[in-house]
C-alpha cells in the first residue's frame, strides 16, 4: 500500500492561520475570513452557544464586539497532533457599560481540522462563573458568596 495516499495533511499552516485570525480579530475580519478558517458546516460550542454552520457561527463572533470594548485574544500555547489542535488563550477586554480596567478570561480551545485545513469542530473550555460572572458588579458578589459556601 502506498503511504502517500493515506498520509494525513500537515495542519501546521492551518493552525498558524487560526492563531493569526484570533489574535487580529475584528468585526470585519470575522465576517470576511470565517469561510477561509471554518468549514461551511463546522460545529462550534462555547459556554453560551452550541451551533453548526457558518451562518450560525458568524453572529457569535460579531456579537462579541457589541458586548465588550476592545476584545482581543492572545494565544499562549498551541499543540497539534494529526487533525486535532489545542490552544490556550487569554481573552482581554473592557466590560460595557462599565469603565472597568481590562479584564482577562483564560481558556482553551480544541479544534479539529478537515482534509482541506479548515476547522470542522471548535470547542471552547473556560469557566464562565469564575472568569466572567464573578467580575460583574452585582452577580459577582453572589457568585463569590456561593463559591465560599460550596467550599465549606
Amino acid at each position: 500500500m502506498n503511504n502517500a495516499t493515506h498520509a494525513q495533511p500537515d495542519h501546521q499552516a492551518s493552525l498558524q492561520a487560526v492563531v493569526n485570525f484570533f489574535e487580529t480579530l475584528t468585526v470585519e475580519s470575522a465576517q470576511a475570513q470565517l469561510p477561509q478558517i471554518y468549514a461551511a458546516d463546522a460545529y462550534f460550542k462555547d459556554p453560551f452557544s452550541e451551533v453548526r454552520g457558518l451562518p450560525a457561527i458568524t453572529p457569535i463572533f460579531v456579537h462579541m464586539f457589541s458586548q465588550v470594548e476592545n476584545p482581543h485574544f492572545v494565544v499562549t500555547t498551541t499543540v497539534l497532533q494529526g487533525n486535532d489542535a489545542f490552544m490556550t488563550w487569554d481573552f482581554l477586554f473592557h466590560m460595557r457599560p462599565y469603565a472597568s480596567a481590562e479584564q482577562c478570561i483564560r481558556g482553551a480551545t480544541h479544534l479539529r481540522f478537515n482534509a482541506d485545513g479548515r476547522i470542522d469542530s471548535h470547542r471552547d473550555y473556560w469557566d464562565a462563573a469564575e472568569e466572567l460572572y464573578e467580575k460583574l458588579p452585582v452577580l459577582g458578589s453572589l457568585m463569590r458568596l456561593l463559591k465560599r459556601v460550596a467550599k465549606k
